[in-house]
């Protein structure tokens, strides 16, 4: 029955995938809708890393979180922002550990 889930899940995902690829052939003129899928790709990355950086540490530490938004407004690249907050969070743990 296992098996019955992944395949229904992956045929699911592949249509999500597909679909709009196949139904929608022309080039989107339309501004609200180019933006908005513009802002799609942001939206889902920050979705997914905010809860990360609240609850894959011991505390809730922000230095992390900080240092990424301070670096994003700086204009650094994705690898750049994503590295310097590791390092940061992984500095303020071992702060924490000492106090």
């Amino acid at each position: 029955m296992i098996y019955a889930y992944i395949f229904v899940m992956a045929g699911v995902t592949y249509l999500i995938r597909m679909l709009p690829l196949t139904l929608i052939q022309k080039k989107i003129s339309n501004s609200y809708i180019r933006s908005f899928l513009y802002y799609i790709p942001y939206a889902c990355l920050t979705a997914m890393t905010f809860p990360a950086l609240l609850y894959a540490t011991q505390s809730p530490v922000l230095a992390g979180f900080a240092v990424a938004v301070l670096l994003a407004l700086k204009k650094q690249s994705l690898v750049t922002v994503a590295l310097f907050s590791c390092v940061a969070v992984f500095v303020a743990e071992r702060i924490m550990e000492i106090v």
